[in-house]
């Protein structure tokens, strides 16, 4: 597999512990990076870190501004530079969308939407004080295609969110070196989507034009991609890694 560059950067990814975000944490360390985990988990998040290796873990809850203002405002006292963050960290709501309650909208947006909004915004001036920065967002499938593969409309309408989040940061962030980019996983072996029983698992999988879900590394590597040295004029893409869904 590719050894992605990142010797001297630090990075801060969220939702590290585990999944994806463990994925892309572990390949930043192994290109010669710095990585600061945020997750809910500290405990997960310590034992990632300490298992990592250069790697420091801070708790941070998505779901509330505050908690995120206060984590990111440590983290930049704790470090001199902070070269990308990439927010692979949030939450996937399966209701329908006639059983869907104001309380599970409200959760899957704050978490998901919002979260994104403030990591990014805690960010943006330290970014242009430095010369610039990479900001790598983690959106779905669903927001393209309206769910229906493990998410349904709230968890769709947060990810669009997400979509067009990134879309405007790197078109006002673009004079300032400040370069912005999703990526839309589809079905990925994590431990959000072990718990599915084999009917959804297999029905899920037949949506899927190459006939299987991806492993975690997979969409990290358009993750790296978007969060090195070697994305330095994209801004603004958002990329698809979901084994032939959207097609576009």
């Amino acid at each position: 597999m590719q050894i992605w560059d990142f010797e001297g950067k630090t990075v801060v990814v969220t939702g590290a512990a585990q999944g994806i975000g463990k994925e892309v944490a572990s390949e930043i360390v192994r290109g010669g990076g710095h990585v600061v985990i945020l997750d809910l988990n500290l405990n997960k998040a310590e034992e990632t870190a300490k298992e990592l290796g250069n790697s420091k873990a801070y708790r941070v809850d998505l779901g509330n501004s505050e908690s995120i203002r206060e984590t990111m405002a440590q983290v930049l006292n704790d470090y001199e530079r902070i070269d990308v963050v990439v927010n692979c960290g949030g939450i996937v709501s399966r209701a329908l969308f006639e059983d869907l309650t104001d309380a599970e909208w409200d959760r899957c947006v704050r978490i998901n939407m919002t979260g994104t909004f403030v990591m990014c915004q805690t960010v943006y001036n330290h970014f242009k004080e430095h010369g610039g920065g990479r900001i790598v967002n983690v959106a779905s499938v669903a927001g393209k295609i309206g769910g229906g593969l493990m998410g349904r409309s709230a968890y769709a309408a947060s990810k669009a969110g997400v979509i067009g989040l990134t879309k405007a940061i790197a078109k006002e962030g673009g004079k300032y070196n400040i370069c912005a980019n999703a990526v839309c996983p589809s079905f990925t072996k994590t431990p959000m989507t072990s718990s599915l029983d084999e009917e959804t698992n297999n029905r899920i999988i037949s949506m899927i034009p190459l006939g299987r879900a991806a492993e975690p590394h997979e969409p990290a590597q358009m993750i790296l991609f978007f969060a090195s040295d070697a994305a330095s004029f994209v801004n603004g893409e958002i990329g698809d890694v979901d084994g032939g869904i959207v097609l576009d």
